[in-house]
């Protein structure tokens, strides 16, 4: 069985190897992720604040949807998404949805 210095040399012994392969491919990455920049016309600007230009940002309306059913403690429900519990309960239940309907 091995002790906890075997083990603590093991995981020195494992760190080196690990810092000499990255200092060995640290080079040869940085010069594919320039080839790829340059590919596709990437600048140092366009990595910073991580934002990219293909994604649009999605705006939240301030207005929310209107509620649609109203349940027997007065709980609402739009219509969008999914059915909430209570909903889904009373579904279960054998009640149609369109009874909660307001």
């Amino acid at each position: 069985m091995t002790n906890l210095i075997d083990i603590q040399n093991q995981i020195a012994l494992l760190q080196k190897q690990a810092e000499e392969i990255k200092a060995q491919e640290f080079n040869k990455t940085v010069a594919e992720i320039k080839a790829k920049m340059e590919a596709f016309g990437i600048t140092v600007a366009d990595l910073d604040g991580g934002k990219t230009r293909m994604s649009k940002t999605t705006v939240k309306s301030s207005n929310p949807a209107p509620a649609k059913f109203r349940g027997p403690n007065g709980e609402t429900w739009s219509g969008r998404g999914l059915m909430p519990r209570w909903l889904a309960a009373l579904v279960a239940q054998g009640q149609s949805k369109d009874t909660f309907a307001i």
